[in-house]
């Protein structure tokens, strides 16, 4: 190729990456951008320097999108799919105060009155709101910052009628059909370029009335099983309560009922909706209040606290930033790296462990727990200092920012659960889990990974609780999983729940991050689930869980690992002795025996966790049964081995599917 052509090339390539990631004005590219993404899109130019093949290959943007990475401009104005439509004023909320933190929110209690009403369907009402985004294509084809430009979307001719609004980050609501002047009906917008996965909802209504009660029914939810049947209530903001009272999201509603959509003009039996309706008193006239599914965490809100994380000069010393990979929409995907600047000769002695979150867009919890994980990590307590020494920690707050962007409660932009394709090799369809993995694998080959957490929320169980590996293939190494999680309800007995945790591996389970991260060789694999409702154990039965308890167990968790991974001798012994005791107590995959050991603090006056826990542990120690007992390090790919025959299954059906390692 001659220098004129290599130029033309280059300048085509400069104007596409123009036109489709306007670049900060503070920010820069890799010097040798250009090369890799040439090198990478597997473009072939004829001698005569003809382009119109480049040219064909360029505008299938996906070839693009993984190579480019911003390190010094960690803020990008959110991209949207262009037939989105998006308001110019953003959504801001306050943190909640202090004091709501200290009010224990109760669930619903249910009087059995509650009345379940049919839905009438818009032959019957009026359409006051109605907003889907159409596309020419039924797939995502092109993206921009703040989308297409709003048109219309009220159609309300009474001027006391509610005004409802939906076109803002995170927001999802599709239609409002008023029935009566206090009775709306509304449906919310499936994830984008699918039919299904109408769970979160976040809308904002105006032109409030106070001392009115009015009903609300969401008319076609996807899930058959909800919190709302255990008394889960939705979430209100009030903006004159924020700006008066300091006030932010609470629970609201009364008259919950959650049931299956029977109507006429309902979904088909093979499609099934089921309503959730409530009751709404509004606190305020003329009033702006936003509803939720659960407490909001936008990827702005992710960028806004991640610029103040780099732009502070003491974390600065220990924490960079920077960008994974581009979605599919050209969203940065940013990881954060979080340790003391190594002293010692060899570096690569330091562990790593690596906690990802909000695979799906609707599990808000995992965005709030990895808020607290991060804020305790980069704190200046003695127990951060000593993690940040002994350990390297790789982070990435935000999996899928495109669905988070557009409201989508499951998928991404390409109608996918990325939390399924963890076994996929194709990087054009899922570039964060392509560029996840192999930041995953690097580390492995360079260094010890000894613990991986995928965070996330769960919409039919409450408290939290997490889902791991059974590693019984390895000889001493039985229930060795349980060890952590169980240390994690000691430090949490009010919220974490260890027989809630479950070790079992389902085969509709084995694309999963926890799992396929297993059979990469990382033995504490696991998944970290918080209720969207609330908590069964202690003083917080039957009480919601807020956003400072999703916070204060990302401490939790960081307390924890000092506890599992404390340098004292005895800890093997501790360990060992823990797996006896679970052992004999008939702890196993499916149901996690909790076992009587001593209630222990891990705050930086306290004891070491292993001098009270074998203390506590009082059965005779056996000197042949330690040595059975004895750690293995585990091979470091685990290897599968051929499924049993249909006909040894046929005579256990009740048991599910495992995965079980040599």
């Amino acid at each position: 190729m001659d220098g004129a052509s290599a130029d033309v090339t280059m300048a085509q390539v400069r104007d596409l990456q123009a036109s489709l990631f306007p670049i900060c004005t503070k920010g820069s590219f890799l010097n040798n951008l250009l090369n890799r993404t040439l090198r990478n899109s597997q473009i072939d130019i004829n001698a005569d320097g003809d382009t119109r093949q480049l040219d064909s290959k360029l505008r299938d943007v996906k070839e693009v999108f993984p190579l480019m990475k911003e390190v010094d401009c960690p803020y990008q104005a959110a991209r949207w799919p262009m037939e989105c439509q998006v308001l110019d004023d953003p959504v801001v909320h306050i943190h909640p105060t202090l004091a709501s933190y200290s009010e224990k929110e109760p669930l619903y209690k249910f009087t059995g009155k509650e009345i379940q009403p049919k839905q009438v369907g818009e032959d019957s009402g009026e359409v006051i709101f109605k907003y889907y985004p159409i596309s020419s294509v039924n797939y995502f084809c092109r993206s921009a910052v703040g989308g297409s430009a709003c048109s219309l979307a009220h159609s309300s001719q009474d001027p006391s009628d509610l005004i409802f609004e939906s076109r803002f980050e995170s927001g999802n609501l599709a239609k409002v059909v008023k029935i009566t002047s206090t009775y709306y009906e509304l449906s919310l917008r499936s994830d984008m370029y699918t039919n299904r996965h109408t769970q979160w909802f976040y809308f904002r209504i105006e032109n409030t009335k106070k001392n009115i009660k009015y009903r609300f029914s969401i008319v076609n939810m996807y899930k058959s099983e909800s919190l709302f049947t255990a008394g889960m209530k939705p979430l209100l903001y009030s903006t004159k309560d924020a700006s008066q009272k300091n006030v932010g999201w609470r629970r609201c509603g009364e008259s919950i009922a959650y049931y299956k959509n029977d109507a006429p003009n309902g979904d088909s039996e093979d499609n099934p909706r089921y309503i959730f309706s409530f009751l709404l008193e509004f606190p305020h006239d003329m009033d702006t209040v936003y509803l939720a599914y659960n407490y909001p965490y936008t990827y702005t809100d992710l960028q806004d606290y991640l610029i103040k994380l780099k732009d502070d000069p003491v974390k600065a010393v220990f924490t960079k930033l920077r960008v994974l990979c581009r979605t599919l929409a050209g969203n940065n995907v940013h990881y954060l790296t979080v340790t003391e600047p190594c002293q010692e000769e060899d570096p690569k002695q330091k562990k790593v462990i690596v906690l990802t979150a909000r695979v799906h867009p609707s599990e808000t919890p995992s965005s709030w727990m990895m808020k607290g994980f991060i804020d305790f990590l980069t704190g200046d307590s003695l127990q951060a200092k000593e993690l940040r020494n002994r350990f390297i920690f790789k982070l990435i707050p935000m999996l899928n920012p495109d669905g988070v962007v557009v409201g989508n409660s499951r998928c991404s932009l390409n109608g996918r659960d990325l939390n399924r394709q963890y076994r996929s090799v194709i990087r054009d369809a899922h570039p964060v889990i392509w560029h996840t993995k192999l930041m995953l694998r690097r580390l492995i080959e360079e260094r010890q990974v000894v613990m991986f957490c995928d965070l996330h929320a769960h919409s039919r169980k409450s408290n939290i609780f997490m889902y791991g590996c059974e590693g019984k293939g390895h000889e001493g190494r039985k229930l060795q999983e349980q060890i952590f999680p169980l240390l994690l309800h000691k430090n949490a007995p009010e919220k974490f729940s260890f027989e809630d945790c479950n070790f079992n591996i389902q085969r509709s389970k084995e694309n999963t991050a926890r799992v396929v991260v297993w059979l990469m060789g990382v033995e504490n694999s696991y998944t970290m689930e918080a209720s969207f409702c609330g908590s069964s154990l202690g003083s917080r039965a039957n009480t919601h869980l807020t956003i400072k308890d999703f916070e204060d167990i990302g401490q939790t968790f960081c307390e924890t690992l000092l506890d599992y991974y404390n340098e004292d001798p005895r800890n093997e012994k501790m360990k060992l002795k823990i797996c006896s005791r679970l052992m004999e107590q008939g702890s196993n995959a499916e149901q996690p025996k909790n076992i009587d050991i001593s209630d222990y603090s891990s705050d930086e006056s306290s004891t070491s966790v292993c001098e009270e826990i074998v203390d506590k542990l009082s059965f005779e120690e056996d000197v042949t049964s330690l040595t059975q007992l004895s750690i293995i390090v585990p091979p470091s790919t685990p290897v599968v081995p051929k499924r049993k025959s249909r006909k040894k299954k046929r005579k256990s059906k009740d048991c599910s599917t495992k995965i079980i390692t040599p």
